[in-house]
């Protein structure tokens, strides 16, 4: 059988449960939540996890409950992770790409300028980064396999593991194997966003290209647990589907590879629709409010106590300042989002718009004000 035909246990159960299409049951659930049923969710152990719990607290009835969740959460952030905050960076290394996401300033039908680092680029890249202070590093790519391959991440890797404590990749995806093979030359970490659960809207956004798979899409987190990765990223790409149903599905996601895959640290990101090049996002009828991100945060730190929680310079610098306490544990920090953006500051042609345009020393300043450590360095390999 082809890997594309293949049913992964999480799709099995994301339709089992209903939540990767035809969501207005739950959606009627969700509407009938009442404050009683909030308060009972609220009084459970906080960071323990049931469906129905989650359910309770992303409900338009817990919006009333937002304080109260904010307190718990933060309490529970400080209990596991103390205060200290994982700054990081991302460094573009292709803007070409073969899929058409309708949502994506990269996409193949884009007609802006293209833009390839070689391997010696990229590493200029990252030294600008890590003369900032910076030594958690995250490599950014569309799909590109002819120009970033395999052998072209291998090779950036085993130069950039002696100059960052931590490497992690956010690309297009790959099977275990190839998972496997970078995890040796140096990368420790993979985020693979499924961008929507919803079945129907996953078609329509993805038209064509190796990623409008759904099923190969959806194994990819299991491929890169499997390949021994220290941590395994996930995320939605809020604007594209009912936030709440995408919640409840992320969150079965989560919770299946928790049980499976022990020894990978799993994060969260919470990347909301931005405008990027030839995409307004006036066309999405999804678009969060900052009070409903705010609550979606709030509701999977009270039903995941370890699950660290990422937050971009997508969002401005007044919001970021006040979520770094309600449970975010890393952030991204004098961000750039095309390729070569470190060396050429000037040049606009990012994946989507930076609202927060400050430097990671202004990031870390903030942190510090608000008693919380900026943390520059993940790990010391010393320590192995």
């Amino acid at each position: 059988m082809s890997i594309a035909l293949e049913r992964a246990p999480i799709s099995l159960l994301l339709e089992k449960r209903g939540l990767d299409r035809n969501l207005d049951p739950w959606r009627d659930r969700l509407e009938r939540v009442t404050a009683s049923e909030v308060e009972k969710a609220l009084s459970t152990p906080a960071g323990t996890y049931h469906i129905e719990k989650l359910l309770a607290l992303i409900s338009p009835a817990a919006q009333g409950f937002l304080e109260s969740m904010a307190q718990t959460a933060r309490d529970l952030t400080l209990q596991r992770f103390g205060r200290n905050m994982r700054l990081f960076a991302p460094l573009y290394l292709s803007s070409y790409c073969v899929n058409r996401c309708v949502y994506c300033g990269f996409n193949a039908g884009c007609s802006c300028g293209r833009v390839r680092l070689s391997v010696e680029e990229a590493l200029e890249e990252a030294r600008v980064v890590s003369e900032h202070g910076i030594q958690d590093l995250l490599l950014v790519s569309g799909e590109d396999k002819n120009h970033v391959s395999v052998a072209y991440l291998e090779r950036l890797a085993q130069r950039l593991r002696h100059r960052f404590s931590f490497v992690a990749m956010e690309i297009y995806q790959l099977e275990k194997e190839a998972y496997a093979r970078l995890f040796q030359a140096g990368v420790e970490g993979v985020t693979l966003y499924q961008e929507t659960y919803d079945r129907d809207i996953y078609e329509k956004m993805h038209p064509s290209g190796p990623k409008a798979d759904y099923e190969r899409r959806l194994r990819g987190a299991d491929d890169i647990a499997q390949a021994g990765m220290r941590e395994v990223g996930l995320g939605v790409l809020l604007g594209l589907a009912d936030w709440r149903t995408e919640t409840l599905a992320l969150a079965e996601h989560a919770h299946h590879l928790m049980k499976r895959y022990w020894q990978s640290h799993l994060s969260i990101s919470f990347p909301r629709l931005k405008p990027a090049p030839g995409v307004s996002a006036s066309q999405f009828p999804f678009l969060l409010e900052d009070k409903e991100l705010v609550q979606m945060i709030l509701a999977l730190r009270l039903c995941f106590a370890d699950v660290g929680f990422v937050l971009s310079t997508r969002e401005p610098a007044f919001l970021r300042d006040h979520l770094v306490k309600l449970g975010i544990t890393r952030m991204s920090a004098g961000s750039k989002t095309n390729p070569g953006g470190y060396q050429h500051p000037d040049e606009d042609s990012g994946q989507f718009h930076v609202d927060d345009q400050r430097l990671p020393q202004e990031v870390a300043a903030m942190l510090r004000e608000k008693g919380l450590e900026p943390v520059w360095k993940d790990w010391d390999k010393a320590f192995l």
